[in-house]
């Protein structure tokens, strides 16, 4: 199982137990913009997510973790690396945090910064990309913060409640390698 700890947080694998919080997430529409979700999952769904979710990165080509703040709580967010690349060194960032108390509390840069450490250190990652709508000015400082670039603009890029959205491509390359 992966823990990765900081100063007030810590990642960990997803459990068994995490079924009812990453059902409601997935489940929560005010967060579907930047998960690019689309349409409800079920509790049955989520649960064989959960049960295949021990895979290696290099065989699901992600990896999932649940920010925690405590031992004793629940998880608070998820962050993702996905559409793993281990031939071209490269993965996709994505993070979301349940409430907005706690995305004022740095949980998000914590987490992201622990991400960041695990992928350029432990995956031996060339490159971390984020995929942030222009207008989700909270992500953008978050990920800008880390040294990611915005590297270019996809006009019309989102579809939100009937009106086009341009999406930015953040980059971070690790100048270690």
């Amino acid at each position: 199982m992966i823990t990765l700890k900081g100063d007030s947080i810590y990642l960990r694998a997803l459990e068994p137990n995490d079924l009812e919080f990453v059902y409601a997430m997935e489940n929560d529409q005010s967060i579907w913009e930047v998960s690019n979700t689309q349409t409800p999952y079920s509790r049955f769904l989520v649960r064989q997510y959960l049960e295949n979710a021990h895979q290696d990165i290099y065989e699901a080509k992600q990896l999932r973790l649940a920010i925690c703040q405590d031992e004793d709580f629940p998880a608070v967010g998820l962050i993702d690396l996905f559409e793993f690349d281990p031939k071209n060194n490269r993965a996709g960032v994505g993070i979301v945090i349940q409430s907005a108390e706690n995305r004022k509390q740095n949980i998000g840069s914590e987490a992201l910064g622990l991400l960041i450490k695990y992928a350029f250190h432990n995956l031996n990652l060339h490159q971390l990309y984020a995929n942030i709508s222009t207008k989700n000015a909270a992500s953008i400082a978050l990920f800008t913060k880390f040294g990611f670039e915005n590297i270019g603009i996809k006009k019309d890029w989102i579809l939100l409640n009937g009106h086009y959205q341009d999406e930015a491509i953040f980059q971070l390359i690790n100048k270690q390698i």
